[in-house]
């Protein structure tokens, strides 16, 4: 593991001066649109059902069944194995970055002093931030400020300093984590930030010191440079204007939304009520692993091709490529929750579609290196950056669906 650590970062750290370049974690497959177009070809476009796209099209426009959800979830599967085609929006239309580097982050840090700033007459937290160069979230943690922050005259407040990196629109925490190679988790820390995470043009974001990031070792390095689930939940959504707003969900899977549009909260509370994502056995719980690694979910073992589905209602925040977990979905339902879904044989959903629990969002296969080759499911569920054993969560299953051990944590101990 270490050596295969110090050689990744070998190869990562020759990319590191340009912040959109791919590295060895971007994904190899071009976007399906990208494919399209093609002057030469003279016969109708099939896929590998030998359908054209003519009768894709009627399929996908026929009218939508609404009665019981059993019937709905039937509806779900027929659509889907009707349309295989497999949606992923990993990269930008016709383009080689990763969605989460359309938008180039120039790594111009600058340094702000340590002061202690005396508030004057008409100050805002705003004008604080505009006249000493310091984050708002930082100013807000650091002199035990509250909603909705408001300031008076000769109030003294500490301004730390450091090194600071200020926002642009259509970029996202893990570019700019990337730009400045460190881990994005580090300037959450930093920073402070709180779920849903979402950026916005303008603001600052307080980075580690330059002498910190230079004395780090390779491994540190690499690290900086993975990608990881909790990174793709909180990191990947690209920043909004100071006065705009995400895009709303939509259940329609046609919609292409631009890779620089973040995709908005679901609208309603969510109350916590998730079912399984995948029939089969759990054969890999939440927890400590026996080779020294940890699961953060659990893995069902499944055949390939069967549904994968949403375990809750919410809103597709991302799709695409992850070099352990392979084609992974992630679904936002509010109020912090996320539920990620990998190991998939192909994707079904598009970013800012809204589905419903139970709707066929994938199907079972075995890629990414966590499958070693085994058709499986991975799920796992966040609360705000923090993963949550999903066996608290799901409701108990028969015996015969189940192993031994369903109900079981990552050390053996029953929940």
């Amino acid at each position: 593991m270490r050596m295969a650590a110090i050689l990744l970062a070998s190869s990562l750290i020759a990319a590191a001066p340009t912040a959109g370049k791919a590295t060895k974690h971007s994904p190899a497959r071009s976007s399906p649109k990208a494919a399209t177009g093609n002057s030469e070809a003279k016969a109708p476009s099939r896929n590998s059902h030998g359908k054209t796209r003519e009768a894709e099209k009627a399929e996908r426009n026929q009218p939508e069944v609404k009665s019981s959800s059993a019937k709905a979830s039937a509806q779900n599967d027929k659509v889907a194995k009707s349309d295989d085609t497999p949606i992923t929006d990993t990269k930008a239309a016709g383009g080689e970055k990763p969605v989460w580097e359309v938008k180039t982050v120039t790594p111009d840090a600058v340094q702000v002093a340590k002061m202690t700033y005396v508030v004057r007459p008409g100050d805002t937290l705003s004008a604080v931030v505009r006249k000493t160069g310091e984050g708002a979230d930082v100013i807000a943690h650091d002199n035990d400020l509250k909603p909705p922050f408001v300031l008076h005259p000769g109030q003294k407040l500490k301004i730390a300093g450091g090194r600071y990196h200020t926002v642009e629109r259509g970029e996202s925490g893990i570019a700019i984590a990337r730009a400045y190679q460190v881990q994005w988790s580090k300037i959450i820390e930093l920073n402070h930030l709180e779920e849903p995470f979402m950026l916005r043009a303008g603001q600052r974001l307080l980075l580690p010191p330059a002498q910190e990031v230079a004395k780090m070792t390779l491994e540190q390095r690499a690290a900086a440079f993975k990608i990881d689930l909790t990174d793709l939940a909180t990191g990947s959504e690209p920043a909004l204007s100071s006065t705009a707003k995400a895009a709303a969900a939509t259940p329609s899977p046609r919609r292409n939304l631009a890779p620089t549009t973040p995709v908005a909260e679901p609208a309603a509370t969510f109350d916590g009520d998730f079912d399984w994502p995948a029939e089969g056995k759990v054969i890999r719980h939440y927890g400590p692993m026996g080779n020294g690694g940890r699961n953060d979910g659990i893995t069902i073992r499944a055949e390939r091709g069967a549904p994968i589905r949403a375990a809750a209602k919410g809103v597709v925040m991302w799709v695409g490529e992850h070099p352990a977990f392979g084609n992974v979905v992630l679904i936002k339902h509010g109020d912090g929750w996320i539920t990620i879904y990998g190991n998939a044989d192909k994707t079904l959903v598009k970013r800012g579609q809204s589905v419903k629990a139970g709707q066929t969002i994938a199907r079972a296969g075995s890629t990414g290196s966590s499958a070693d080759g085994q058709t499986q499911t991975f799920f796992e569920v966040l609360q705000g950056k923090k993963p949550v054993n999903p066996m608290s969560l799901l409701p108990r299953r028969s015996k015969d669906s189940s192993d031994d051990d369903d109900t079981k944590d990552g050390n053996g101990n029953q929940d």
